[in-house]
């Protein structure tokens, strides 16, 4: 039987052909990246969206390495505030703090040795090594071992090369180059790291952070209306993401602009899909309302409690004065006692610390299971979450 044997290529950025479908996704991707995402969303909820897409992303990039976490049970014991449930939540949670600290100091700090370093020591926090978990013995060290990826042929680079491949990976990315190649180089790291395999465990939580930290500081992130959801790229089919992953460890030209296609074409539907969001009557239509009435069928609401979110999510903001005309014949006193019950299970906010005004919050245990539903309806997330 023949040994495989470790195969080493040029790290080199794809070459898009003249009116091929890559030099197209480059110039659409161009074009959204300089998109101000401005819409007509009430900022409250969109930001609700942008919370909930930041958790999304990390049980994405979770399950993908094999996590069997649902949605909707994560979230559960995020609402309950629970310190510790288990290690597999606790690994979602890590993905969770690392895009948070990406967020905070990204556009400050230059993606070195150091960032990848922290990146992956807060990716396997308190998580048991291997066998028995998804932790690793020593976090935020490259290592010296040998390992094997499991469904591929290749055969990452022996543990003395490690360190002068990430060397060669970090002045590559922080290597300036046209605007046009941004993402393509983007996609080229991110195979590379993969490809590199630099830490004994944790590569493919930390490699699809260094993806995202990329994409952040190249522009595409939160500014005034933009969601980023990577993960979502690779995790929608995980068998098609190791599949062209896989086909690019060639090192081919072919297979990398392959590879490259599949995620530039990932990351142009996902930005459209959220643009999506910026709009207030798509967001009332088809996820705000649906979500109202999927919780008072489930019956997590009554049909007061309805009928009041109901004309909170149609106004953006209500006070006690709006629900008059609703809640027809009950004394204000009694309007006043619904709202406080409202604000009190947190589907109702104040806008301001001692104000009247109330905007709808969906996270929360009533409301939350209706908005990951009109999600999935929507494709945003699959449907048996």
């Amino acid at each position: 039987m023949e040994t495989k044997k470790f195969k080493r290529f040029d790290l080199k950025l794809p070459q898009p052909k003249f009116g091929g479908e890559l030099t197209s996704l480059v110039l659409e991707l161009e074009h959204l990246r300089r998109l101000q995402l401005e819409g007509t969303t009430n900022p409250y909820i969109f930001f609700q969206l942008k919370k909930l897409f930041h958790t999304l992303e990390s049980i994405g990039s979770a399950r993908i390495e094999g996590n069997n976490t649902t949605i909707s049970q994560f979230i559960e014991t995020q609402l309950e505030d629970r310190p510790f449930v288990n290690e597999k939540v606790e690994e979602i949670r890590n993905i969770e703090r690392a895009m948070r600290w990406v967020d905070e100091i990204v556009n400050e700090q230059e993606i070195n040795r150091g960032f990848i370093s922290e990146l992956h020591k807060i990716i396997v926090s308190n998580l048991t090594p291997p066998p028995d978990g998804e932790g690793d013995y020593n976090p935020g060290n490259y290592r010296k071992h040998q390992v094997e990826i499991n469904g591929t042929d290749h055969i990452p680079p022996p543990g003395y090369l490690v360190e002068e491949l990430m060397d060669e990976l970090l002045e590559f990315i922080n290597k300036d180059v046209p605007a046009q190649y941004d993402l393509l180089k983007i996609a080229t790291a991110h195979h590379r790291f993969m490809w590199i395999h630099p830490f004994g465990n944790g590569n493919g939580r930390t490699g699809r952070l260094f993806t995202y930290a990329m994409l952040v500081k190249t522009g595409f992130q939160v500014n005034i209306g933009q969601i980023l959801n990577p993960t979502a790229v690779f995790c929608i089919d995980r068998d098609k993401y190791y599949e062209l992953l896989s086909k690019a460890d060639t090192g081919n030209d072919s297979d990398i602009e392959n590879w490259s296609i599949y995620v530039l074409s990932g990351l142009k539907n996902e930005i459209e899909k959220i643009e999506k969001l910026t709009d207030e009557q798509f967001v009332l239509n088809n996820l705000l309302l649906p979500s109202l009435s999927y919780s008072l069928k489930m019956k997590y609401i009554d049909e007061e409690e309805f009928s009041i979110l109901k004309t909170t999510a149609q106004k953006k903001v209500i006070q006690a004065g709006d629900l008059k005309s609703i809640l027809k014949g009950i004394h204000q006193t009694t309007i006043s006692r619904k709202i406080r019950s409202l604000r009190d299970k947190k589907m109702l906010e104040a806008e301001s610390k001692n104000g009247n005004k109330y905007h709808l919050n969906f996270v929360n245990n009533f409301l939350i299971r209706g908005m990951i539903n009109a999600l999935g309806n929507e494709g945003y997330i699959p449907l048996n979450e």
